[in-house]
């Protein structure tokens, strides 16, 4: 087991907006597909879990932003706590077991 949590942000429909707002294309996120699973600092009951998130948070949201338009002059100006979870359906997870017998490596180091 890792000494990590898990924590997934899947888009609500501020960001669907958000997202739809962009272009006329009509292409928006689908908050029913993969979503980009974070790694955070472990915890053990659902006040730790509320402490990790207010730390990641604003990592996360400008990550989940930065994944679907580059241009930060086009992403929402408040970006708090409360926006992130309006914004978003969090979902965190304690326990996180590590199958692989490699090592663990960062994309970029490789």
């Amino acid at each position: 087991m890792l000494n990590r949590g898990v924590l997934i942000v899947r888009p609500a429909q501020p960001f669907l907006d958000w997202a739809a707002g962009l272009d006329d294309s009509g292409i928006v996120p689908n908050p029913d597909e993969e979503q980009t699973v974070y790694l955070v600092p472990s915890f053990e009951d659902d006040e730790e879990a509320a402490q990790v998130l207010k730390l990641v948070f604003a990592e996360v949201f400008e990550r989940e932003l930065f994944a679907w338009h580059t241009d930060d002059m086009a992403w929402p100006k408040q970006r708090t706590l409360a926006t992130f979870k309006r914004w978003f359906k969090v979902e965190m997870h304690s326990m996180v077991e590590d199958l692989c017998s490699d090592e663990l490596v960062e994309e970029d180091d490789v």
